[in-house]
């Protein structure tokens, strides 16, 4: 471990180095060691190397954002309380979302952000970033990012997502229609997963009925839930759970929209309650029965009860 450590101080010291090539150097042994040696993660971490990774996410280099960026995702696996009390990190995070040297830079950056997004007293001092939020929307809602950005916006935003309070800034910002857009033109069965799971957290509050309106998503949900659209089980049970937050934030007025899309509701509902997930089963049912009484279950305890896992 002595040996360990000795190694990590070498190389963190060197990313201080004016020289570039120094600093490149040192990157990118640090980035194979955090990646390959997880013992090494707590040792670099506790060598203050973080503050010097969060400073070269700035640097117009690709080279080093990209294996700065690496780096802290390599890091947050082990060390995220050190992570998130460095000064200036989430900045330094954002301005990779918005500015990348490259596609993967970006990607590092989300994926670190959605390890984070882990810890529950993390999201809300996330969430509170408008400018992290906004950059990852920008990634979803632009036609050439790459399939791997899409995918790593998405699970941070979902992240984000899971703390109530962030959901109404999500939505301000202007993610729903891009969420939809994901769902009904990109055909990748992984976007569209993780699209829904994002569409499903937003659903539950307030602000998300007007939004779901402007762009048809109980429509859309709705149609998730026909088997002959060839939509993955879990696609459904995105579609359920955002259906069952809408319901239930947005009241009978939205219940009712949903009753109004047809018979085959019904059936789709009832197939994930049947051959779903322990939590889609239990969704799925408490829909089907929101559905079938009516303004009398909503409000009623023990719909809360039933459908206590949906948020």
């Amino acid at each position: 471990m002595e040996v360990k450590r000795r190694t990590a101080k070498a190389l963190v010291s060197k990313l201080g180095s004016v020289s570039d090539r120094t600093r490149t150097e040192s990157l990118c042994e640090l980035r194979l060691i955090t990646k390959h040696d997880p013992d090494s993660r707590l040792i670099i971490a506790d060598l203050d190397a973080i503050p010097y990774l969060a400073e070269t996410l700035y640097s117009p280099s690709q080279l080093l954002q990209e294996n700065a960026a690496a780096t802290l995702l390599n890091l947050s696996i082990s060390a995220r309380e050190a992570l998130m009390s460095t000064r200036g990190l989430l900045d330094a995070l954002s301005h990779a979302l918005r500015h990348p040297s490259s596609p993967s830079a970006a990607q590092s950056a989300a994926a670190t952000l959605f390890s984070l997004l882990t810890v529950d007293g993390y999201r809300p001092i996330i969430g509170s970033k408008r400018d992290i939020i906004y950059a990852l929307i920008d990634i979803i809602r632009n036609p050439s990012s790459h399939p791997r950005s899409i995918k790593d916006a998405l699970k941070a935003l979902f992240g984000i997502s899971l703390y109530p309070l962030n959901r109404s800034t999500v939505i301000e910002l202007g993610a729903v229609p891009c969420l939809f857009s994901l769902v009904v033109k990109d055909g990748r069965v992984g976007v569209v997963e993780d699209a829904t799971a994002v569409i499903a957290q937003v659903a539950g509050c307030e602000e998300a009925r007007e939004a779901f309106r402007k762009v048809s998503g109980v429509r859309v949900l709705v149609d998730l839930l026909d088997c002959s659209t060839g939509s993955s089980f879990r696609t459904r049970e995105n579609a359920v759970s955002g259906l069952l937050n809408l319901i239930q934030c947005g009241g009978e007025q939205v219940a009712n929209c949903v009753r109004e899309t047809g018979v085959g509701i019904w059936e789709g509902i009832g197939e994930v309650a049947e051959n779903g997930s322990a939590k889609g089963k239990g969704k799925a049912v408490a829909l089907l029965k929101v559905l079938d009484a009516g303004s009398s279950v909503l409000g009623d305890p023990r719909f809360d009860s039933l459908s206590s896992n949906s948020s």
